[in-house]
């Protein structure tokens, strides 16, 4: 007796899904050790290799000319017009680095209140050290992942260094970028300030110009913490200028405690001159009395009022009475 045709669909599709079955049960062996990473135990958690990021992050590739040509690309078709749209800066100072010689490599340090810093800086130095600057970049912060590592390092020049101290690891790196002819970038404070006020500056700076025998040029930036300050999601438009002091050679007898003390009076002197006029500011530098960056030690309502226009809130101009 001839079997339905429903019947031989049934048999047809239990056939098909047999095979299928078959298949999928045969498959090529997979590679084992050395191939492939060794077998481990299920009670054994498996740890993120973090061998070449943070502080371990290698970065002398970015220090070849390969990639130097490529930063240098990016930093004047891409940087320089957006710095210019949205900071405006004002740039002074540039005749206080003829005493340099363009061939000889500085380090450069300046305050620190935004992301927008070391942008503005990178378009700001003068091209004899401009293409060949190297920025100390926080280890925690630029170099935690592997492709903003990489982006970091290309675009900017970065290489990680430790914020909160400069162990021996990150100064002896510090030391051979220098000794190899690059110009370096660093924020002495650290870190972004989190208030509009400045934080005491780190040993690092002084202890890399001793080292390398180098001179030090102290910037001010003022402005940028109205534009990108920490915290702050997206930059706002507004005006920054950039001040260049006298190159700071180390002295004999200097040691990176009374050295780092000079580089932070000169950068507050630098403020001060900004905020009055060049003779009252250098008159204070000479009797030793250059107001702190740090601002006063109260509340931070205190601080904030005491701070003016360059606080986290933009304050509207007052209306004189007629």
């Amino acid at each position: 007796m001839p079997q339905p045709l429903i019947g031989r669909r049934k048999v047809a599709l239990l056939a098909k899904g047999v095979a299928g079955r078959a298949r999928r049960e045969i498959r090529p062996p997979k590679l084992g050790f050395p191939y492939a990473a060794p077998p481990v135990p299920a009670s054994v958690e498996i740890l993120d290799d973090n061998s070449n990021i943070g502080a371990n992050y290698d970065t002398e590739w970015a220090r070849r000319p390969s990639a130097r040509i490529a930063r240098s690309a990016i930093v004047e078709t891409i940087l320089r017009p957006w710095i210019s749209v949205i900071a405006k800066p004002d740039r002074q100072g540039y005749d206080q680095l003829r005493s340099l010689d363009p061939k000889q490599h500085a380090l450069f340090v300046a305050n620190h209140h935004s992301h927008l810093d070391t942008s503005l800086l990178l378009t700001s130095i003068p091209l004899p050290w401009r293409h060949k600057l190297v920025v100390a970049a926080a280890s925690d912060y630029f170099f935690d992942k592997r492709i903003k590592a990489t982006m970091s390092a290309l675009t900017i020049g970065a290489f990680p260094i430790n914020r909160h101290s400069m162990g021996r690891a990150s100064a002896d790196q510090a030391a051979e970028i220098v000794d190899a002819g690059n110009s370096l970038l660093i924020f002495p404070e650290g870190g972004r300030s989190p208030d509009g006020w400045g934080q005491p500056f780190k040993g690092g700076a002084a202890y890399l110009a001793l080292r390398c025998e180098i001179p030090i040029v102290p910037i001010y930036l003022a402005g940028t913490g109205r534009i990108w300050r920490k915290g702050q999601r997206w930059p706002k438009p507004s005006t920054t200028t950039v001040i260049f002091g006298d190159p700071i050679w180390p002295a004999e007898g200097d040691n990176t405690r009374r050295l780092n003390t000079r580089i932070e009076s000169a950068v507050a002197s630098l403020g001060d001159e900004l905020a009055t006029d060049w003779w009252q500011a250098r008159k204070r530098f000479h009797q030793q009395g250059s107001p702190s960056m740090s601002g006063p030690k109260a509340s931070s309502w205190r601080r904030a009022w005491a701070l003016g226009d360059r606080s986290r809130r933009s304050r509207k101009k007052p209306v004189w009475p007629r």
